[in-house]
């Protein structure tokens, strides 16, 4: 396999830009994700792969829960807080206004438009990356005319 085809072609998955959370009530992760999918509608299943060697794939394996706060298209600053290591100080992650999330205690960014709370129900260890397949247990929309971020209008990219 030529290794650049296959890198560019991985690349031209198309992905969001997401915040995932987690807590086990004393220690917190919140890392910038794209790797997510929705993957089933009845149940309301989504699969995320999260590096397995990360704070978020430790706390999430530990409580299996999680929360995805969806960034805006305006808010790639936002994303980039969430690409170093976590830091909570009162009621800010990262810099950032969060709450806990009613049915998970997961924290969510008040800044984001759309949220969801998720309850895994399978799990895949294999590669870098753990896959976390999860049940979509609650979600809220604070304004729908939000446009989500998308990966590759940020300039970045993750895969290949």
């Amino acid at each position: 396999m030529d290794p650049q085809a296959k890198k560019t072609a991985l690349r031209a998955i198309s992905y969001g830009l997401v915040v995932l959370t987690a807590t086990d009530g004393e220690n917190y992760a919140a890392g910038g994700t794209n790797w997510l999918t929705q993957a089933s509608f009845e149940p309301p299943l989504v699969v995320a792969g999260v590096k397995a060697d990360s704070g978020s794939a430790a706390i999430i394996e530990t409580t299996g829960v999680f929360a995805v706060n969806i960034l805006g298209a305006d808010q790639l600053d936002i994303g980039k807080a969430f690409f170093r290591p976590t830091s909570v100080e009162g009621a800010l992650i990262n810099g950032h206004d969060f709450e806990l999330g009613p049915a998970t205690g997961s924290p969510l960014l008040v800044e984001c438009a759309y949220w969801f709370e998720a309850r895994v129900t399978d799990t895949v260890r294999r590669g870098d990356h753990t896959v976390f397949v999860a049940e979509v247990v609650e979600a809220g929309v604070r304004d729908d005319s939000v446009a989500p971020l998308l990966l590759r209008d940020t300039g970045m990219n993750y895969g290949g």
